[in-house]
């Protein structure tokens, strides 16, 4: 999901020859699949780059629940998306009682700290349904086994009032720091929402809270980070601004010459869209495919695809969106191997699904969630990626 750009195809060619990846051939969309009988929501996918004889596999991860409360199972796949294996799971004790939402997963690139390259990093929210005198915290589980046990490593961060710190995005820069972006709620009444980022040289030890965006008036709500680093060694920062204007909750980026410094806070980047406008509305993630002029071709998921007035399309819950060059310029459709029936403001269907290149880049893997007779459930499935 990370660090795949140009080395992409080398790496899908290494291991075609090893057996691990199928014949790079584009395919249409499968019916979705349902990745397990439980709850699944705010899925992510990774395949492993660093992690020696593993590498190739593909992991994935999703909120869930049972009978001993919120938890994020880790699932595997061997054939390229078409079957997954549940092989670990990770189970915060303050998950049970007190809730988790809104998960990343993230393999690190390079050592950091005593954690070595294709270390697995799972970090979360946790305390969300604490009661009046809640403090969120996001904490930190690492797996060294690629998925199949994990150890608390740290908290990165914790509210200092009753308001939430969301949606972590792990990412190592330039230099070789481990940075932990977020959306935090706890600068209200001057923000609703900013975006902060804390830096680590070891993954357990977190320093002081940066500014990464906030825009005034109060109500503008960036939200939703993610950082994905592009082949010539820039990194890409994908991010929603709610409330901005007459827009609901779209999507921009900006360009970080390091992933470290990211401008001005107050300045919103570069809105995406269509040609004619078209766009998605909320919960957007970018995963960088081979492809393009350039080498690269950006795909993008969002929760609900709209007009440039804020209508939903007839491709609502079945539309990417995609760009060749790093962003800028016009996005063009490309389709969904999930279909969402209707997706809507809500946390569960198309709500940050996730995407990753198999096949060689030829097709798109997503999980996706939907709502099944009540209970919010992960599907997944494969389709041409262009």
């Amino acid at each position: 999901m990370r660090r795949l750009g140009t080395s992409l195809a080398l790496l899908m060619s290494l291991l075609a020859v090893a057996g691990l990846v199928a014949p790079a051939s584009a395919a249409p969309a499968t019916e979705r699949k349902l990745l397990t009988e439980g709850m699944g929501s705010y899925p992510r996918l990774i395949r492993l780059e660093h992690s020696g004889l593993r590498n190739g596999r593909i992991v994935a991860a999703i909120t869930s629940e049972d009978a001993r409360g919120r938890f994020a199972p880790i699932f595997q796949s061997t054939d390229e998306g078409r079957s997954f294996k549940q092989i670990g799971e990770v189970r915060d004790p303050e998950g049970g009682p007190n809730g988790m939402c809104c998960g990343t997963l993230y393999e690190l690139p390079r050592q950091v700290g005593r954690l070595r390259a294709g270390t697995l990093l799972w970090a979360a929210s946790y305390g969300q349904n604490a009661g009046a005198a809640r403090r969120i915290g996001i904490k930190v589980w690492a797996s060294r086994d690629g998925g199949r046990s994990w150890s608390f490593l740290s908290e990165a961060a914790r509210s200092h009032n009753r308001d939430g710190v969301w949606e972590p995005e792990l990412t190592v820069d330039a230099g070789g720091t481990l940075w932990m972006h977020y959306a935090d709620e706890t600068e209200a009444p001057q923000f609703a929402q900013v975006l902060n980022r804390v830096a680590s040289t070891d993954g357990v030890t977190w320093g002081t809270k940066q500014r990464t965006m906030a825009i005034p008036p109060h109500r503008v709500r960036p939200g939703m980070p993610l950082v994905r680093r592009l082949p010539d060694g820039r990194f890409y920062f994908g991010y929603e601004i709610c409330n901005y204007g007459h827009r609901f909750c779209d999507p921009y980026y900006k360009i970080s010459p390091d992933g470290a410094n990211f401008g001005d806070p107050v300045a919103p980047g570069n809105q995406i869209a269509t040609a004619n406008g078209n766009h998605f509305q909320h919960a957007q993630t970018v995963t960088l495919f081979p492809g393009g002029p350039n080498g690269t071709r950006l795909l993008m998921v969002g929760q609900i695809y709209v007009n440039d007035k804020g209508v939903p399309l007839p491709g609502n819950g079945r539309t990417l969106l995609a760009n060749d060059n790093l962003g800028a310029g016009p996005w063009y459709e490309v389709p969904a191997p999930v279909h969402v029936g209707r997706p809507y403001d809500d946390w569960c269907p198309n709500y940050s699904s996730t995407l990753l290149p198999v096949d060689g880049g030829a097709n798109v893997l997503e999980i996706a969630a939907d709502y099944d007779n009540g209970v919010c459930k992960a599907y997944f499935g494969k389709g041409p990626s262009r």
